[in-house]
């Protein structure tokens, strides 16, 4: 019923994009590009493809070599404009997923600005030191008033295009043609091993074109990791089924975790949030009085990585929920051979145009 009410809305919502989209592909709506190399990472669905991951991967990717910034609008932030991110910042001020990657990589350059355009300016202006080599653009799939030089698209595999709606019936952002746009797509959240006709069926259902390269990734889950270093007392957690758990999420799909710590604890309560939900003194209490009814004698919470930055900004948490929360860490992980060609491609593509921006630069201070 609630479907049917709601499908005038995404013929509504529908027709605004294919409007905004065709505006911009017939040049009526401007696209601007830079002199310097951006790639955007982004998706065509709400949430859950695991964006941040993907750019985290990419730095990693990047920083020996290049300078490396990322620019994001830090969803649900209570700052405006453009605000540089650093280590010390609070998710209130800049965004959970930016500060997350800030605290991991404190060398490179992160910053936040809800007009991408006068972000990438921001980013480049003559008196930034240092200068980035590469911007990457998270989160920026829609946002086509910038022309990236690659524009990899992130699909969940567990939540493909065809058995999806556009907003508000689905969680689809726009038309699954626009798929054509992406340079690079990959599908997130694999399995560990996908069969070769299963391939040839996602290859089919994305109309995979011939500058388009297809690529699959699944998440590596590292080892538990306390909240609050200074208060956790219980770090000599071992994963052998002992310890009940209170999963504590705010992310728009916590499957895979749970799934990856029930191999992990004969006993698992969820106490599921929407995505980058900034939890009140009513939500920790609610935690609290979660975790005191399981009745473990040994039990933790776990929440995200993502959930844990938040986590660490709130003064009101006691020191009785400090004491037993972790993180669970994760990684991108490429299937077979592909990391090794989704690197090549990249490297090359800003290595080849790092160049050129310096030839540029070069000629026009000969000119003056």
């Amino acid at each position: 019923m609630l479907k049917i009410l709601l499908t005038p809305l995404s013929w509504l919502y529908g027709l605004g994009v294919f409007i905004r989209n065709r505006a911009y592909d017939l040049n009526i709506l401007k696209s601007k590009e830079f002199d310097v190399p951006v790639i955007s990472v982004g998706n065509i669905t709400v949430g859950g493809t695991g964006k941040t991951p993907h750019v985290e991967y990419l730095v990693e990717q990047l920083k020996e070599k290049y300078k490396v910034a990322t620019l994001s609008r830090g969803y649900k932030r209570k700052t405006k404009g453009f605000r540089w991110v650093a280590t010390g910042s609070t998710a209130s001020e800049v965004g959970d997923e930016p500060l997350q990657i800030k605290k991991k990589f404190p060398e490179i350059t992160v910053a936040v600005c809800e007009n991408r355009v006068k972000g990438v300016e921001e980013l480049l202006k003559d008196n930034n030191d240092p200068s980035p080599d590469v911007i990457l653009l998270d989160d920026a799939f829609q946002h086509r008033r910038i022309t990236p030089g690659i524009n990899i698209l992130l699909i969940n595999y567990n939540r493909q295009l065809k058995h999806d709606h556009l907003l508000p019936v689905g969680r689809m952002r726009e038309r699954a043609h626009q798929v054509s746009r992406a340079n690079i797509i990959i599908f997130t959240k694999c399995p560990d091993e996908i069969a070769p006709i299963t391939r040839r069926i996602l290859q089919n259902d994305v109309e995979l074109r011939p500058y388009q390269n297809l690529f699959f990734t699944k998440f590596e889950y590292g080892k538990l990791q306390p909240v609050n270093p200074n208060y956790t007392s219980n770090a000599t957690f071992c994963q052998q089924k002992e310890y009940a758990i209170l999963v504590v999420t705010g992310i728009a799909s916590p499957e895979l975790l749970i799934k990856h710590l029930s191999r992990f604890s004969n006993q698992i309560e969820e106490l599921a949030f929407p995505d980058h939900h900034a939890f009140s003194p009513n939500d920790i209490t609610a935690i609290q009085n979660k975790f005191e009814q399981i009745e473990a004698t040994k039990k933790i919470i776990v929440t995200t990585e993502k959930d844990a930055v938040r986590f660490k900004d709130y003064e009101f948490l006691s020191d009785d929920l400090k004491n037993i929360m972790y993180f669970m860490p994760i990684k991108v992980k490429f299937l077979d051979e592909g990391k090794n060609t989704f690197t090549k491609e990249i490297i090359n593509y800003v290595g080849e145009n790092k160049s050129n921006r310096e030839l540029y630069k070069k000629q026009n201070s000969g000119k003056s």
